[in-house]
């Protein structure tokens, strides 16, 4: 009977990994379809890949680790811990909001700040969705009684 019982619990356990282990493989495969497109601007732009690549390192970690801890209250921790991620990756990397480039004696200015409003506000949106979800889930949470 304990033997059926962590038998059962190695599977789940397996099936959750293997699970993570997809989903990160196909966001990884994603980010190599939009690197085909993005991979000229590199050009340009010396640290983009290098940057963007440390991006989705990490955030393919946090979700593989989140897949690993679902059912579980860590769960909601890990997906927080994402939104927070994404939050200062977004303010680390876009610093201000304004870019300037010069090629050949041009300079060209690019203001990104409304993309960085609406980018913050949605994972602002996804952190709150988090700390809803794991209220939720504390609450649902059967209690035990202690004789």
């Amino acid at each position: 009977m304990v033997e059926a019982k962590s038998d059962s619990k190695v599977k789940k356990i397996v099936f959750k990994a293997l699970k993570a282990i997809i989903k990160g493989a196909i966001v990884y495969g994603i980010y190599i379809l939009v690197w085909m497109f993005l991979s000229p601007i590199s050009e340009y732009v010396p640290e983009l890949q290098l940057m963007i690549e440390a991006f989705i390192i990490v955030y393919i970690s946090l979700m593989i680790i989140e897949e690993i801890a679902s059912g579980t209250v860590f769960k909601y921790f890990f997906n927080l811990a994402k939104s927070l991620f994404v939050i200062g990756y977004l303010i680390f990397s876009l610093k201000s909001g304004v870019f300037g480039i010069t090629f050949q004696k041009v300079s060209i200015t690019i203001d990104l700040r409304l993309f960085l409003t609406i980018a913050m506000l949605l994972s602002l949106l996804g952190l709150s969705k988090s700390v809803l979800q794991a209220v939720n889930y504390m609450s649902e949470r059967p209690e035990v009684e202690r004789i």
